[in-house]
């Protein structure tokens, strides 16, 4: 019986590391997106994320919502020196996500200042 229990147990941790490896390892989709940053925030009560959105239409409208990992410091550094600019990100879409990594399925991994269509300077 104490056999049948480990192995069990084994196989359900061998199945969760397996969930877990396929989520952070195989990204759904990759790509770029631009618009006004309109909210960066670190938040939540009981595990801190950083979220944040960007405006993709005059109007704000078209809302683009995602998250950055913890450990993309120099990512975060930027965001809060760009917050209200027009910024061009690059991310990474993933099948789910983990509730200690952020509320959405789209993960910055970059961003730089980008030139708005809408308002020339």
């Amino acid at each position: 019986m104490k056999k049948i229990l480990a192995y069990v147990l084994l196989g359900i941790a061998a199945l969760a590391i397996a969930y877990y490896a396929f989520i952070y390892f195989v990204p759904y989709s990759q790509g770029t997106r631009a618009g006004e940053l309109i909210k960066f925030s670190n938040r939540g009560v009981m595990v801190k994320t950083w979220e944040g959105q960007i405006s993709q239409g005059i109007s704000g409208a078209q809302i683009f919502s995602f998250s950055v990992l913890d450990q993309d410091d120099e990512v975060i550094e930027k965001l809060k020196e760009y917050q209200g600019e027009y910024v061009k990100l690059t991310y990474i879409e993933r099948f789910g996500t983990f509730i200690f990594w952020g509320d959405t399925k789209y993960f910055v991994t970059d961003v730089e200042l980008s030139q708005s269509p809408h308002f020339r300077r």
